[in-house]
């Protein structure tokens, strides 16, 4: 553990850290705008789909009943879009003044940052691959159980 408290960077190391806190910074600006538009739609979607002409089957019908859920869709999209790019926004920020300022514990927290970033897109993409398993698990049971059906 000694060790850790011995490590410095060389300039090739420094600069490739520099350079990934100006392209993180660049990404977490355009993801906070992402974000942005994605709170916007989830307010006016409802608006949009009232503009689609002649819904058959009347008020109430099941147009009506999707503007609730794809506002609130969209609104946990935007929520779970925030948080890793809060964390990349963080890491870059945090990089860019701890390399400015050569202050090892500003350059730690930014890559702690980074941890949870990565962390966090990790953890979607298992929950998202289960999701996927999942669906196809249960296609596969309702294949079997509707050719059953009709065999009879």
């Amino acid at each position: 553990m000694e060790n850790q408290n011995n490590l410095h960077l060389n300039e090739q190391a420094v600069g490739a850290l520099r350079e990934s806190a100006k392209w993180s910074y660049f990404l977490s600006i355009l993801g906070f705008i992402g974000v942005g538009f994605l709170v916007i739609a989830a307010f006016f979607i409802g608006t949009i789909m009232s503009l689609t002409p002649n819904n058959p089957y009347g008020q109430g019908g099941p147009l009506e009943m999707m503007k609730g859920f794809l506002s609130f869709f969209y609104i946990i999209i935007a929520l779970l879009y925030f948080f890793p790019i809060l964390y990349l926004y963080r890491y870059a920020s945090g990089m860019k003044q701890g390399l400015l300022m050569s202050n090892s514990d500003t350059v730690s927290n930014a890559l702690v940052n980074l941890k949870s970033h990565h962390k966090f897109l990790g953890i979607t993409a298992i929950v998202v691959i289960s999701l996927y398993f999942l669906i196809f698990i249960v296609a596969i049971i309702a294949g079997v159980a509707f050719a059953g059906s009709a065999a009879m």
